[in-house]
């Protein structure tokens, strides 16, 4: 599925648990919250606000 960014709800330092929502998607005039399976800080973030993704594509990496 292709999905465009539309916000970036965490910045990089930032700590995320297990079930925060750390960006929102779009596809199809419907917004995708992407969720932290895991806890840990935000060490990069690989996308930014009006990228075009698709299934598969890092988006975000977390230091445990």
């Amino acid at each position: 599925m292709v999905a465009n960014v539309i916000e970036l709800v965490v910045e990089v330092g930032d700590a995320v648990a297990v079930g925060d929502t750390v960006i929102l998607l779009e596809s199809m005039k419907m917004e995708i919250p992407v969720i932290s399976e895991h806890t840990g800080t935000v060490s990069a973030l690989k996308v930014a606000a009006g990228d075009v993704v698709q299934e598969g594509d890092p988006l975000v990496e977390l230091t445990f």
